[in-house]
This record gives structure tokens, C-alpha cells and sequence, in this order.
């Protein structure tokens, strides 16, 4: 089959596409520390649609939080005469909804409209699911004269990645022959391929006090006022610290966010005695987590020894970045050149905060690269995908495979 006929295949199944997301995003897919069971019944139904493949594996891997939950992932090839695999590695787990009285729909109840799919995990990462099942899915295996075509759906991205991409590196499921094009980043203009990361660290901050009466302060020790003053000075103290800027990243500095905080008392003349927050920490490579980790050391015992209030740092999880990807590689050119061919953009290599799949992949010492088309709604109320997104991006990928496989 040419090219052409494959990418005239892929534009006619925009209504399959729709209806396989529509029927993906109503299984929910969160990790059980997000309140759910994991991704096995997404991939039960996402294994009936793998068809015209020469292998497909699921490996499944006990929860580390509770081991009776299994997170699946799954490898499905077509094999080709030459040495190596074009992967293309989507997720198949989501984040929560957060607020229902944020969104217009149902998160978990699609709904078409004006050319997009609403529903939590429409963009983030179900782009990439359908992108690379109809990219994959009518390039016959017999045609596959070089390299062979690879998609893996993975768990466990949205929280460790320990039981996903992580597990199956350290397992051996890749050769150093095989290359990796991991969509789950991009822009609206699909001008940007992400080459590199930065540095990822997420700290957890518990202040513990005493919680009295709102009308007697002075008795007790108001962990959330501590807590709030200690946010304050992690902030200023990290973006004087560390504030280099690189223009090669998206955004090009580090930043240091704080996101989850749990509620602190149910009512309004209790002092409360124990207050939690986590920032999401993303810093530029020449700034070493150690050092960051050893500034919230510092301003935290400080903290503690001036109100009395006992401060634990926790260690979420911590990425260092690998080596950026070769833009000079074979890889690299055909999907730019492939981005240029369906989309009349020409890309450019960037960096971003990233953590993504693709990073563990460099630091085990692969070319690994991030790009779709579109982004923007991910993690956030009223998630959605443009359908002609999907598309596109299965068209690129497409592409891809003809200039490295067939």
C-alpha cells in the first residue's frame, strides 16, 4: 500500500476515531493513590481494537501501593525485515477530574461538539492512544522492508511511571536498535518537538502544630500560618536561587510551583494544628536537585525552630534529565520533514518541563522525541481534543513509519 492510500485510510476514519475515544474516556483509567483502579479495563477494551498486528503483549504489574490492582501495559508490533522498532508510547492513565462544578460535561461522559471530544484523558494522553493505533493500522507488515512499527500503551505515567515506561526499560522490552516518539506535549501550531527536559522534583511539606480555640492563637500554634510563610519564602528563596534562564526551553526558566493542599479544619474558630502542601519543582539541568532540596531544608528548620512547629519535607518523586536527543540523526529529519509534509509547519527543537515518557528514555540512552499537534486543556476543567488533531497527528506518524520502516 503507498503512502498516499494510507493517509486517504487514516482522514476517512475520523468517526472510528471519535468512537473509540468516546468509548475509552467512559472507563475511568486513575492510579489507586488518585482514588481509582488503575488501567485495566481501558486496556481490555483497547485490546479488542489492536487487530492486524504479529504480536501483542500485555504485561501487567502489581500496584506498589496495593498490590491486588495491576497496571497493564501493552506492546503490540507489526515486525519488519531490518533491525529496530519505531515505537510511538502513549499512556493510558489519567489525573483526576478535580472539581465537577468546573466542568460543563461530564468528564467521564463524552461529548462531541464544534469538531472536539470533551472528557478527562480526551487530550491527555487519548490523542496519542488513537494516533498511534490509526497510524500503525493500515501499513500492512509484509510492506516493512527496514525497521518495524511499534505502539505501547503505557500505565502509570501520571504519577511514577515505576510500574509503566520505567518497568518495561528495566525489563528489557527495547533494543538499542529501536527509536521513540512519545506524544504528550505539543502546541497549537505543532511547531515545537521537545529534545530534552528539565530536572523534576516533587516535594511534599507537613507542618504540625497545635490546633486550640480561633479565639486563643496565642495557646497553640497555627500550622497553616507557618505553613503559608514558609511557602512564601520557598518561593522567593528558589527563584533567586536558581534563576538562570535558558531560551532553548518552554518556558525558559525553572519554576517552582505549588499545587496540592488537603483541607485544613471544617470550621472557621478552630486554629488548626496540621497543614500540607506540594510544589511541583521543574529546574533548568545546570541547577542540581540536591541543591534545591537543601534550600527547603534550610528555610523549613528555620520555620521550625522560630514557631515550635515540627516541618517533615517528603519526596514525592525526583527525574533527573537525560541527554538531549540528536537532531542531526535519520529520526529526527523524517519526523521533522514528515510534521513539514502534512502540516506546512516547519518544527523546531526545544526543551520543556516535561517528564515525560520520552526522558526515560534518554537517560537509558535513547534518541527520544515529543510532538503532537494541538495541547493546551490538559490537566484542567472542560478537557478536550480537536478530532482534526487526532488526525493530523496519525498522518505524521504515518509518515514516519513509511520513511523509517517501509
Amino acid at each position: 500500500m503507498e503512502r498516499e492510500e494510507v493517509l486517504n485510510k487514516i482522514r476517512e476514519s475520523r468517526e472510528d476515531m471519535v468512537r473509540i475515544m468516546s468509548e475509552m474516556i467512559r472507563i475511568p483509567a486513575l492510579a489507586p493513590v488518585n482514588g481509582g483502579d488503575g488501567e485495566g479495563r481501558r486496556a481490555d477494551m483497547l485490546l479488542r481494537h489492536l487487530k492486524g498486528y504479529d504480536s501483542v503483549e500485555r504485561i501487567d504489574v502489581p500496584d506498589n501501593t496495593n498490590p491486588r490492582v495491576m497496571r497493564p501495559n501493552i506492546l503490540a508490533k507489526k515486525n519488519g525485515k531490518g533491525k529496530g522498532t519505531v515505537w510511538i508510547v502513549a499512556h493510558m492513565d489519567t489525573v483526576p477530574a478535580g472539581d465537577l462544578k468546573d466542568w460543563c460535561t461530564d468528564p467521564f461522559d463524552p461529548v462531541v461538539k464544534d469538531g472536539k471530544i470533551y472528557g478527562r484523558g480526551t487530550e491527555d494522553n487519548g490523542q496519542a492512544v488513537l494516533s498511534a493505533m490509526f497510524a500503525s493500522k493500515f501499513i500492512p507488515a509484509k510492506s516493512l522492508k527496514r525497521r518495524s512499527i511499534g505502539i505501547a500503551y503505557v500505565a502509570d505515567e501520571e504519577t511514577t511511571s515505576e510500574m509503566g515506561i520505567e518497568y518495561l526499560i528495566k525489563r528489557g522490552c527495547f533494543s538499542k536498535d529501536d527509536v521513540f516518539i512519545v506524544p504528550d506535549w505539543g502546541t497549537p501550531a505543532g511547531d515545537l518537538i521537545d529534545v530534552t527536559e528539565k530536572n523534576l522534583i516533587w516535594l511534599q511539606f507537613n507542618i504540625t502544630g497545635k490546633s486550640v480555640h480561633g479565639s486563643t492563637p496565642d495557646d497553640g500554634i497555627n500550622a497553616f500560618r507557618v505553613g503559608v510563610r514558609l511557602l512564601s519564602e520557598l518561593m522567593d528563596a528558589f527563584e533567586t536561587e536558581f534563576s538562570d534562564r535558558d531560551p532553548s526551553f518552554r518556558p525558559p526558566r525553572s519554576t517552582f510551583e505549588p499545587t496540592k493542599s488537603p483541607k485544613t479544619v471544617l470550621n472557621v474558630n478552630t486554629i488548626p494544628g496540621n497543614y500540607e502542601f506540594s510544589m511541583d519543582i521543574r529546574a533548568l539541568p545546570q541547577h542540581g536537585i540536591d541543591d534545591i532540596v537543601s534550600v527547603a531544608e534550610r528555610l523549613s528548620a528555620r520555620h521550625a525552630d522560630a514557631t515550635g512547629a515540627e516541618i517533615k519535607i517528603t519526596e514525592i518523586q525526583r527525574h533527573l534529565c537525560g541527554k538531549p536527543s540528536s537532531t542531526e540523526n535519520e529520526v529526527f529529519k523524517a519526523l521533522e520533514s514528515s510534521i513539514e509534509e502534512v502540516t506546512g509547519v516547519t518544527p523546531e527543537a526545544v526543551g520543556v518541563g516535561g517528564a515525560t515518557c520520552a526522558n526515560f528514555f534518554r537517560l537509558a540512552g535513547y534518541d527520544a522525541y515529543v510532538w503532537e499537534f494541538g495541547g493546551g486543556t490538559l490537566h484542567g476543567p472542560n478537557e478536550h481534543v480537536v478530532i482534526d488533531n487526532m488526525v493530523t497527528d496519525a498522518m505524521v506518524f504515518a509518515s514516519v513509519f513509511f520513511k523509517l520502516c517501509v
